[in-house]
């Protein structure tokens, strides 16, 4: 334990100015015109793990995707070997940044940029962990470094029947989830799905005058504003038909914590039923993602004659994402207010995932935890989705998977002032470091 929070103590400065490096480098793979950025990033990564010491580092390439990155580090003959993923590319900056989202800048301890903590902070921690043993590494370790996390690793199924041989693992940790809390080491258990569609409504051929037909036919905002309201009960429950849903346990989590992670506006009230641990991870959400209306600057006296709209729902682990797909195709379809037409596009789906939390690994990183914060960690499920874990074990069955990361929920990832606990980002390597030596020991 000392010796390697001595390491990681030493190399600490090195982490912290080249995480600043990696920020600096837009790397946006939901845009197109950064698609030079995400290639100069993954050169970037490709050059680290080369300069760590990696061996066989290149870039992983599939037609039509952003370029993964791949590097390995040779442990004793005969240890476990280690996959270690985290991803490079980055959300688009968006509104309401205090300053430049692409030059970081430290304050009260917290390092703020875009990808600071989504997911290039995953990438130091596991860079940290290796250099911390000199060279001397007591497993076999296997970096994948992802450039599509942020568009879906749309192409990961592509890249692990690729270089599904040279990916092969006994353990597979991934480091892009999030902590309970400062300080707080954190496993995540368990993974909403996703299944997501664009609706029409369509009333008129063309827009008509307001004064004149009017009160006689209903207009496409009308009609979507209703159609959109039957997707929950009352108490804001999703009302779609036949989808999976159970409680999970309330851990310590309060409504003013909560509050003040999301930013909620004063007055606002919670919707569903049930504690807030279960409705973020184990039932379904709806959520309302855009609208394609004429904008208020274009508005004129005249009834809209169609409207879209892009609508999201989450999945409760357990659930099939096309059956869930189904329901809420059958939902929209079957209720169009005042014989609208209504025409739904079915858009992504994904898996919902609960991960096996038992074996050597998970052993490790238990204790690891323990030693490198202080504190026991905690097991948590996410509401968010990350497909590609599902992706992951279909590949390799056998392998334990871990889900950890060094963000927090005030971390604001894919909002604006993105950043990530310095203190957290160090703990984090140093509890990798020792979870690798305890798996090689064990």
């Amino acid at each position: 334990m000392s010796d390697l929070a001595a390491r990681i103590d030493s190399l600490f400065p090195w982490m912290v100015s080249t995480l600043e490096d990696l920020i600096r480098i837009p790397s946006i793979s939901f845009i197109e015109d950064h698609a030079d950025d995400v290639r100069r990033s993954a050169e970037a990564v490709a050059g680290l793990l080369a300069e760590s010491g990696g061996t066989g580092v290149r870039l992983l390439e599939i037609e039509g995707s952003h370029p993964a990155v791949y590097g390995e580090f040779a442990g004793p003959e005969g240890a476990p070997t280690v996959l270690l993923y985290a991803h490079h590319d980055v959300q688009p900056a968006g509104p309401g940044w205090g300053a430049d989202p692409f030059e970081p800048r430290i304050e009260g301890g917290r390092l703020y940029g875009r990808g600071s903590g989504d997911d290039k902070a995953g990438i130091l921690m596991h860079l940290g962990a290796i250099k911390a043993f000199d060279g001397a590494l007591p497993v076999n370790v296997k970096c994948f470094v992802e450039g599509e996390e942020e568009i879906g690793s749309e192409h990961l199924p592509d890249f692990l029947e690729a270089y599904g041989d040279l990916l092969e693992a006994d353990v597979i940790v991934i480091g892009d989830s999030s902590n309970w809390r400062v300080g707080v080491p954190t496993l995540t258990t368990s993974l909403r799905g996703l299944a997501d569609c664009f609706v029409e409504v369509r009333t008129l051929e063309n827009a008509v005058h307001s004064g004149i037909f009017g009160g006689v036919y209903p207009d496409a905002l009308m009609v979507m504003s209703r159609l959109l309201g039957t997707l929950h009960d009352d108490e804001g429950n999703v009302a779609v038909e036949g989808l999976v849903s159970f409680d999970s346990p309330g851990l310590d989590l309060t409504e003013a914590e909560l509050d003040a992670a999301a930013g909620v506006v004063a007055g606002v009230q919670k919707v569903g039923t049930g504690n807030l641990t279960t409705r973020m991870w184990s039932k379904p959400a709806i959520s309302i993602l855009a609208i394609d209306a004429p904008r208020i600057r274009d508005s004129v006296n005249a009834l809209v004659p169609s409207a879209r709209a892009h609508v999201s729902m989450r999945l409760a682990p357990g659930q099939d994402p096309e059956a869930a797909m189904g329901a809420l195709v059958d939902h929209l379809e079957s209720h169009a207010p005042w014989g609208a037409r209504v025409t739904v596009e079915r858009g992504a789906s994904g898996e919902a995932f609960a991960l096996e939390t038992n074996g050597p690994a998970y052993d490790a990183w238990r204790e690891a935890f323990a030693e490198a914060f202080a504190t026991e960690s905690v097991e948590t499920g996410v509401g968010g989705s990350i497909p590609f874990v599902a992706a992951f074990n279909a590949a390799m069955p056998d392998a334990e998977i871990l889900l950890t990361g060094v963000i927090d929920p005030t971390s604001a990832m894919h909002g604006p002032n993105e950043s990530v606990e310095l203190e957290d980002l160090r703990k984090s390597a140093l509890a990798e470091a020792l979870a690798l030596a305890a798996l090689g020991s064990a």
